[in-house]
């Protein structure tokens, strides 16, 4: 996923036209149940790897509601997949290539950022 919106979101949606790979829907959109804020998709977030911050955080009016998690990557395939079995992320299953996780189709990720940042849901910041 690479980046995850908290529950200090605001739900003002700024953050869902400004993402270029359409990962980020609204609360009530979310394929979680009883979504309470902003989601993002993990197997469709890319970081926004072409640019110095990513357009979420960019438009983003909220300190700290976007944090970074782990990359996409094989792996952290069983973190990815273990999240979809208890509900924390729905990574969409395709008709026929199946779950989408990040074996399946990983995304490109910011390499600079530590796995400790990453492990702590460190916020984004410029």
């Amino acid at each position: 996923m690479a980046v995850m919106i908290t529950d200090l979101c605001i739900n003002c949606n700024t953050c869902i036209d400004e993402c270029p790979a359409t990962a980020i829907v609204s609360a009530d959109e979310s394929p979680l149940a009883d979504a309470e804020f902003t989601y993002v998709k993990p197997e469709k977030c890319i970081e926004c790897v072409d640019g110095s911050v990513p357009k979420c955080f960019d438009a983003c009016p909220t300190e700290g509601a976007i944090v970074w998690d782990m990359p996409y990557t094989p792996e952290f395939n069983a973190y990815y997949v273990s999240g979809h079995e208890n509900g924390t992320y729905l990574i969409r299953e395709h008709k026929k290539k199946g779950l989408l996780s990040p074996e399946a189709q990983p995304r490109p990720y910011r390499e600079t950022i530590s796995l400790e940042e990453r492990k702590s849901h460190a916020p984004l910041a410029f």
